[in-house]
């Protein structure tokens, strides 16, 4: 698969091989915890590349929709059995190219493999329903078709579950693929594929095309033989390929920001309230569409939830993600790092007060490594840029509000509505939240990060398309409804 040297090189995987890209140097992945580490080079790959791949899926689509949906089941359970065989490599190897710890990474490989034979199940349920007619000796009824090829676009932050979370809906409703990973974690992403290719996964239905998203992302959304476009990442990028999408006809699915709040009632449990804050707001150093930004605590257990946050957020341990005492790695790569330490700038700026953290930490260990530390503000105003916008890392911003109203108020003041948590024991202010909180996903007494696998997941507002992945949702995606109407 790939040339041996001193750092392996990883090929594309088109067709069913492994071969190297038309021409360019290819792009080296950096370890963020020690970036004098490559983990491996990747193959920066051109359009003339992107149009093998495309081509090589089309051509393998017509066959794999032929398949019965419990014989693409089998090759889902047979990918997820050789990931469960190199689970431990897999999950080592997403912490050296992205930096969360290695339980992290763990936990999100053993999600990828679960959501495998969660899907592989589905190739058994039904497709359709029959629909009575006016006609008396008539038959109506209707069933899903596969869109054909589709793209797969996915971000460095969850390199396993977010690119099985599209894949294995996208191949058991009878697609071919063409996948293109973020290159920061691209290494990663080759094993996946590594895994499907033992399986034994027929040549084009999966196709890895590495590269740049400019030249390969632009490239899939606009290519006239792909017929829908998955993608996870800034609302940026998003707005651009969905307006690509958008103007030849190709069906679109975004998932993008969120700026993700917990609301803390005066009647919470305290303990449980600042653990699931710190867990949802700071593992993965922050780096979590659905992580905790904003932190809306009522009066009167104000000074206390803040005691016991800034204690344990001060003994947390960072460091590389490997090694077993730390509890939260290094950003993953250096413009994340420079734009976290931006916003701990401009929050400092625009009037906010740190009360803990704020910059890089002192270690000399860590000098080799895009590290920061977890970092608390208080005194934070709805208007202030740390408040507002998107940060993707281990900030947190503390504001005090008097009533639920108002925490709802500021809860929803954001162009982003992906998810959201309150800590109480009152129904009424849970039932409150549930009815009036603007976000996809909800959380009572739990942090805002957990999405489980077998649920919708997706935003409202600026967050996403309006489309749901994951759980039965995602054959609303990955296929079209068509009617059936049969008289003898």
């Amino acid at each position: 698969m790939a040339t041996e040297t001193q750092v392996q090189i990883y090929g594309n995987y088109i067709n069913g091989e492994w071969v190297t890209a038309s021409s360019q140097e290819p792009i080296a992945s950096i370890n963020p915890a020690n970036t004098k580490e490559v983990v491996g080079y990747l193959q920066n790959s051109t359009s003339d590349d992107l149009n093998r791949a495309v081509a090589a899926a089309k051509e393998a689509q017509p066959a794999w929709r032929k398949l019965s949906g419990a014989v693409r089941g089998e090759y889902l359970y047979k990918i997820a059995s050789e990931m469960e065989k190199r689970l431990d490599e897999i999950a080592a190897t997403m912490t050296r190219e992205m930096g969360k710890t290695f339980g992290e990474a763990k936990g999100e490989t053993l999600r990828g493999i679960n959501i495998l034979r969660y899907y592989a199940g589905e190739g058994m349920r039904k497709v359709g329903d029959v629909i009575p007619s006016s006609d008396s000796e008539a038959l109506m009824f209707t069933t899903r078709v596969p869109l054909g090829v589709v793209g797969v676009i996915t971000p460095w932050n969850f390199p396993v579950a977010i690119p099985i979370w599209k894949m294995a809906p996208a191949l058991i409703y009878g697609n071919s693929i063409v996948f293109k990973p973020a290159s920061e974690t691209g290494v990663t992403a080759a094993k996946i594929v590594e895994c499907m290719d033992a399986a034994g996964l027929p040549a084009g239905v999966v196709n890895l095309v590495c590269g740049s998203g400019s030249v390969i992302g632009q490239g899939i959304a606009e290519h006239p033989s792909i017929n829908g476009v998955t993608f996870t990442g800034s609302n940026t990028v998003g707005k651009q390929i969905g307006q690509t999408c958008l103007a030849r006809g190709a069906k679109y699915q975004l998932e993008m920001g969120g700026k993700n709040p917990v609301i803390v009632a005066n009647d919470a449990d305290l303990d449980q309230a600042v653990e699931a804050t710190i867990s949802g707001g700071l593992r993965s150093t922050g780096q979590k569409c659905t992580a905790t930004s904003r932190v809306i605590v009522q009066s009167g257990i104000y000074d206390a939830f803040k005691e016991k946050l800034i204690e344990k957020v001060e003994a947390l341990k960072v460091g590389d993600g490997l090694q077993g005492e730390t509890w939260m790695g290094p950003c993953a790569n250096a413009n994340q790092l420079k734009t976290v330490l931006s916003y701990i700038e401009k929050g400092i700026a625009e009037g906010a007060t740190l009360i803990a953290g704020g910059g890089k930490p002192d270690a000399e260990d860590l000098a080799s490594g895009y590290y920061v530390q977890p970092t608390v503000f208080e005194d934070v105003t709805g208007s202030m840029s740390i408040a507002q916008e998107e940060i993707f890392g281990p900030v947190l911003a503390l504001m005090k509000v008097e009533t639920l109203e108002e925490a709802l108020e500021i809860a929803n003041d954001v162009e982003y509505g992906l998810s959201a948590s309150i800590f109480t024991k009152n129904i009424g202010n849970m039932l409150a939240f549930i009815q009036d909180m603007d976000a996809g996903l909800v959380r009572i007494n739990a942090e805002s990060a957990g999405v489980e696998l077998q649920a919708p997941f997706g935003g409202m507002k600026q967050s996403s398309s309006h489309s749901r992945e994951q759980g039965q949702a995602a054959i609303e995606f990955f296929t079209a409804i068509k009617t059936v109407f049969v008289k003898p």
